[in-house]
């Protein structure tokens, strides 16, 4: 996979791949609500029959199965918006960021998780047995009218810095979005430090991986606080340094104006 980069360049390429792959996750935007339960499922088979049941809010995890259709509704004739697989086309586990559940109308419980496709803010529908989730505690919010990025984390600001957007007819997409890879640029100082691929696309669809939108270092911070990329995120590398530790796999991005 290859999420191409605010001037053109690849944020993830297969023979570039970091020194440390971080997996966990899937996350969104929501509330939080009860603690999760373990419930009967007819199609889990194991030793105890159960599989567990999330209840708090953006919850982010891995596919427990080889394939997921995603549903338009929670149903399991709905119609196919896409199929996911538990390992993405660069091997890399593929994370599903889930905002809510609701019993679906074959009387089993459901996720509408994040689809990460285009067009952006795109959701469906998977069975709850098909995913296996827990909380997310932190979150990523862009602001495009300040130019500035801050992390929480637990709902406290962790820590607040500069960015650079997208460029006019180039803009940065707005809306919510989650951590889908993480990665440390090999032999590229230009993406910085550290970098994070999200689930948005930006407006280049030519570009291998379709324009895929990242977040990252780089070596040009004297053009923080301009409009000058291709859609991705360009944060000081002091900043994609506590990404590191801030922004692990399902983190819940919100871009804003």
């Amino acid at each position: 996979m290859a999420a191409v980069d605010t001037c053109g360049r690849y944020c993830l390429r297969r023979n570039h791949l970091s020194r440390r792959v971080i997996t966990a996750a899937v996350a969104v935007t929501s509330v939080a609500f009860a603690a999760g339960v373990a419930v009967p499922n007819r199609a889990e088979a194991g030793s105890s029959g159960t599989v567990r049941i999330e209840s708090v809010f953006p919850a982010a995890g891995e596919l427990t199965l080889h394939s997921v259709s995603v549903r338009k509704t929670p149903n399991p004739q709905g119609r196919v918006i896409k199929v996911m697989h538990d390992f993405r086309p660069d091997y890399r586990p593929q994370e599903i960021l889930a905002v809510r559940k609701a019993l679906g109308s074959d009387g089993e419980t459901w996720y509408r998780i994040s689809v990460p496709m285009r067009p952006n803010g795109t959701y469906g529908w998977i069975p709850a047995r098909t995913v296996s989730l827990s909380p997310t505690h932190d979150e990523i919010v862009v602001n495009l009218s300040t130019r500035t990025i801050d992390l929480y984390k637990f709902g406290k600001r962790k820590w607040h810095g500069k960015v650079a957007i997208g460029a006019p007819g180039r803009e940065t997409p707005l809306g919510h979005y989650y951590v889908a890879a993480r990665f440390v640029p090999y032999h590229d100082s230009f993406l910085g430090v550290f970098a994070v691929e999200t689930s948005a696309y930006s407006k280049l669809t030519e570009w291998p991986g379709g324009g895929v939108v990242g977040i990252h270092g780089t070596s040009l911070p004297q053009l923080l606080g301009q409009a000058v990329s291709h859609g991705c995120v360009r944060v000081s590398n002091q900043t994609a340094a506590k990404m590191e530790s801030l922004a692990p796999l399902g983190t819940p991005i919100w871009i804003k104006k």
